[in-house]
């Protein structure tokens, strides 16, 4: 079982960079695609139909704006739009599905943007986004938290972690909610399977030659229940795929 996750950075923008030639060719179990920035009413045909894949979109209210989307080559068991809560919903960050015994909980983790005016929301988020994983693993779920966490928790995790100590993304703050996640037995899996991987990373900024450089940071995560730990087989990076400023990642599960 292939579980992808991609934060797209506009999906018809995306689409011009070839979305399509790389599903194609990869053709994962499931793709978790964050900041879609697209309602469905907007979709192309050849996104509003795409072959082989079943399609879920939760847009923002605010055109243009963030958004998720889960595709599977198998149409979901269950579907669950959002945190059941309007301050987080209506900026459509999260869209939960279950495959079989495997629930997947796709995000799209605020930023704090650069005067840290949306630190306090983040960590709401993040509050409420584990309230709820939590009581899904207490009912029995086996749950992988996905997505664009919008943090790099280690300075393994960033090129220049010295210069950026007071950037959200790694404000001490910010990473106390990765170890909170941790805590409560949920491994990220790269991490976890490669503890000493250095320069690997899932964002470059878009200014300058930074990716040609590899100055990035990695904030694109697969947290695993230690439930569903055991059939962890790997965790991949795919920095080569181009089409967003982000690269995708995947996490391979036995089924």
């Amino acid at each position: 079982m292939r579980l992808v996750s991609w934060n797209v950075n506009g999906i018809r923008a995306c689409l011009n960079k070839g979305f399509l030639e790389w599903l194609a060719v990869e053709q994962p179990d499931v793709v978790c695609l964050q900041e879609t920035r697209v309602h469905p009413k907007q979709l192309p045909p050849e996104l509003a139909d795409i072959v082989d894949y079943h399609a879920t979109w939760v847009p923002a209210e605010k055109l243009g704006y963030s958004g998720v989307a889960t595709l599977s080559r198998v149409p979901p068991d269950a579907i669950t739009a959002g945190l059941d809560d309007p301050h987080f919903d209506a900026e459509g960050r999260t869209l939960i599905t279950r495959h079989g015994d495997v629930t997947i909980v796709n995000g799209y983790f605020p930023n704090g943007q650069r005067d840290h005016a949306r630190v306090p929301y983040k960590h709401a988020y993040y509050k409420r986004l584990l309230q709820v994983v939590q009581a899904r693993r207490a009912a029995g779920e086996k749950v992988v938290v996905c997505g664009d966490l919008n943090t790099a928790h280690h300075e393994i995790d960033l090129k220049n972690w010295k210069a950026n100590r007071k950037t959200t993304g790694f404000l001490n703050e910010e990473r106390v909610w990765l170890d909170a996640f941790e805590a409560v037995g949920l491994s990220d899996a790269f991490r976890r399977l490669y503890p000493d991987a250095e320069d690997r990373y899932t964002w470059w900024s878009q200014r300058g030659d930074v990716r040609a450089r590899n100055v990035g940071w990695r904030i694109d995560y697969h947290f695993v229940c230690d439930a569903l730990w055991p059939r962890v087989k790997d965790a991949k990076i795919h920095d080569q795929v181009m089409g967003s400023d982000h690269c995708p990642i995947e996490l391979v599960l036995a089924d």
